[in-house]
């Protein structure tokens, strides 16, 4: 299979990760009626394209340079390690590490099935498994994509997986949701080439744009007994 088939792969919504079961926040958003429409749906998604698209593609592309470091020099699972506890630190919301956990067990399970090669090992052992952008860091270090490539994944995910729930919370036209996640073509690649350059520096300084009502929806939603979406 060649890189750019892999790289389709792996952004593929239907990559057996789970992805499909989340909203990205959405589903607390429109219980909220902050997005009604397809313009609050695109102010949504920029906004979340430039907060957690942004935090998760460089930590993805930070954990993709630390899989490139050759398994016999030590630090790779240091690194991994610091940049877990640096992306924790800049989830402030309990409910999305726990999503951002069980998302990166998942993309896990995927990747120990095809990749069983990558230094998936070298994760920090945690009872609750790594962060979902380490993880498909070192996928994508495996599938011998690049780290932009990495970053544009991580971005691209954070977007369609909230434009999809779109369609089925507010049955808006998918074609023109469709046109919509065209509109963020470029800010999605802007945002990826941006973290990619963001995974050289230290895991302290990487970028750290928050969305506080982001995490205050996430926490109600925790809550709920009854909803469609698992975040």
């Amino acid at each position: 299979m060649t890189t750019p088939s892999l790289l389709l792969l792996l952004a593929d919504g239907r990559f057996p990760a789970g992805a499909h079961a989340h909203s990205g926040g959405l589903e607390a958003a429109v219980a909220a009626g902050r997005v009604t429409d397809l313009a609050s749906l695109e102010a949504f998604l920029a906004g979340r394209l430039a907060t957690a698209g942004l935090v998760g593609a460089a930590f993805a592309a930070a954990a993709h340079r630390a899989a490139e470091v050759p398994a016999r020099c030590a630090g790779r699972s240091e690194v991994l390690a610091r940049l877990d506890a640096e992306l924790d630190a800049r989830t402030a919301a309990p409910a999305l590490r726990v999503v951002s956990r069980r998302q990166g067990r998942a993309l896990l399970r995927a990747g120990r099935a095809i990749w069983p090669d990558a230094p998936f090992a070298d994760l920090p052992a945690t009872p609750v498994g790594a962060h979902q952008p380490l993880v498909l860091g070192l996928l994508c270090a495996a599938a011998g994509l690049s780290r932009v490539e990495t970053a544009t994944i991580a971005a691209y995910g954070t977007l369609t997986g909230a434009a999809s729930a779109g369609v089925r919370l507010l049955g808006l036209d998918p074609y023109q949701v469709q046109a919509l996640l065209v509109g963020l073509a470029d800010a999605c690649d802007g945002t990826a080439a941006d973290a990619a350059r963001a995974a050289d520096d230290p895991p302290e300084r990487m970028p750290a744009a928050a969305a506080p009502l982001a995490d205050i929806h996430a926490e109600i939603h925790a809550t709920w007994e009854v909803r469609l979406f698992a975040s």
